[in-house]
């Protein structure tokens, strides 16, 4: 497997991160006549001479325990991105151990439901829950959960959307089917809009150009012969994508509306020479000017993971893969069209704990969202964009004082109204009393996200699962997948189990 220092990951990014612009078009290309997709099959390891060659990831490290009395502000962005976790469920199921540079934690936390509501007419509710677990330093420590949810929309109350799809039809797209699984979900996406949301198309390889302009969702039939045109062909000019992309999401813009690109691709990028600043530039002042970024990753073997990550967060969307056609009924069939709407810019969660009450802390995951303590309240700082219905978990392993009872502290949540402009702020008392006494008392959806926590922090090396193993992820999950009975913990179960074999295999 292989893996990447930091220092090479952000050189890569800077280096494939796309070139020089090529040739483009803006006339549409005859399509064929319409064919049926060939069914995509199970995941197949990359026919690339050594499986999983090429991946690149970078390791953000893991947290520390901070004592309150040295610091007592706990500051990160919000990260709504669950890629981490499809990875490693693609890894998996080729059977093979995740690359541990590939484990964010907080990912597979937000890949599963928190059984929390959205609030009815707040942009946001906060809640803090948790108690004791199986999943701590000893039986001293203890859990929190700290759960924001924003305010859900329905179908009907969105504004129409303009979505600019820009896929990578470069030659490398042909491996495992990847492209024909980017069309099937384009097809499953077009089932959810309305019809007065447009689609356009974007591709590039060695060039880019448009093969749909903006064309309502009423004209399906239109949408969908584009579509099933698409071949994979030529090299990877990501950067001429994007820039037309942009072009014609800009042309499609709809004041008030929602205005997204999604970028489909592996994230391989090796032609132009531009450099990363220049796009990465374009692509912040888009999302300034309401003009949103999603990345989808899809395929195994020369993937770049680090590209798609960065890609989402300048853009103010968020990057999610796709490695099964289940997972793109998931996320076209019920996600993306429900968080579409952009409801919070830059925001940010600081949890200060009362030192009195609480000796230490650690923050699991997150690693690669941390912000200063100081710069909480300054709106300048990129941090999560946050779409109507997401949710976002964050959890904390803590070592309450003796006499650990009472206020432990206060969440502030901060964000920035993108209709508005102007910033807010939540404000979240918590206190000993919302920590269960004993783990079976616990919400079952806390069990659940200190259940995959754990998968994540083993998966990863962590310095703090030394105390558990794979083994007891997997009786946990098990029991968790009765009880809830929904199928994504039934999948957890199944996936901790096989990763406790592999484990077992390579001891």
């Amino acid at each position: 497997m292989h893996r990447t220092p930091v220092w090479a990951a952000l050189a890569l990014v800077a280096a494939v991160l796309l070139g020089c612009s090529g040739s483009s078009s803006t006339d549409s290309v005859e399509a064929p006549p319409p064919r049926e997709n060939p069914p995509v099959g199970p995941p197949l390891v990359p026919p690339n001479g050594e499986p999983y060659a090429d991946n690149f990831f970078e390791n953000p490290g893991v947290n520390p325990f901070i004592d309150t009395a040295d610091d007592a502000m706990s500051t990160f962005a919000l990260d709504v991105d669950t890629a981490s976790y499809a990875v490693a469920r693609r890894y998996l199921s080729d059977g093979n151990l995740p690359d541990r540079d590939s484990v964010r934690v907080e990912e597979f936390v937000n890949a599963f439901p928190t059984g929390q509501d959205g609030p009815a007419t707040d942009a946001f509710a906060v809640r803090v829950d948790g108690g004791p677990s199986p999943f701590v330093q000893n039986e001293r420590y203890t859990m929190a959960r700290v759960t924001v949810a924003s305010r859900a929309m329905a179908r009907d109350e969105r504004p129409d959307a303009a979505l600019t799809f820009v896929i990578d039809v470069s030659g490398s797209m042909e491996m495992e089917g990847r492209l024909e699984l980017v069309k099937r979900s384009l097809e499953r996406l077009l089932v959810e809009l309305r019809p007065t949301d447009t689609v356009a198309i974007v591709v590039y390889g060695t060039d880019a150009r448009v093969i749909l302009h903006p064309t309502p969702v009423v004209e399906a039939d239109q949408i969908t012969l584009a579509i099933r045109q698409l071949r994979p062909e030529g090299s990877t000019n990501a950067e001429a994508g994007l820039v037309l992309g942009y072009e014609v999401a800009r042309a499609a813009f709809r004041p008030g509306g929602v205005n997204r690109v999604i970028l489909a691709s592996d994230g391989v990028a090796n032609v132009g020479n531009t450099g990363a600043d220049a796009i990465l530039r374009q692509i912040r002042d888009e999302a300034a000017a309401g003009i949103t970024l999603l990345t989808l990753g899809v395929g195994m073997g020369n993937f770049n993971d680090v590209l798609m990550e960065r890609l989402a967060n300048d853009g103010d969307g968020f990057y999610a893969y796709v490695d099964t056609i289940d997972e793109a009924e998931r996320l076209f069939g019920t996600e993306l069209t429900s968080t579409l709407v952009t409801i919070a810019l830059d925001a940010k969660i600081q949890v200060e704990f009362d030192p009195t009450a609480v000796e230490r802390y650690r923050l699991i995951g997150f690693e690669n969202r941390a912000v200063d303590d100081d710069r909480f309240r300054d709106d300048t700082v990129d941090a999560g964009a946050i779409g109507a219905g997401h949710q976002v978990t964050a959890l904390y392993e803590l070592l309450l004082t003796d006499g650990g009872a009472g206020p432990l502290g206060t969440v502030h949540l901060r964000w920035t109204d993108p209709a508005t402009g102007e910033a807010e702020e939540l404000r979240q008392p918590f206190a000993a009393d919302a920590l269960a006494s004993s783990y079976s008392e616990t919400d079952p959806h806390f069990q659940l996200a200190t259940t995959v926590a754990a998968f994540g922090e083993v998966l990863r090396g962590s310095i703090w699962a030394q105390g558990y193993s794979l083994d007891d992820v997997a009786v946990h999950a098990a029991t968790l997948g009765d009880r809830l009975g929904d199928s994504s913990v039934a999948e957890l179960a199944d996936l901790t189990r096989r990763a406790a074999a592999l484990a077992g295999v390579d001891e």
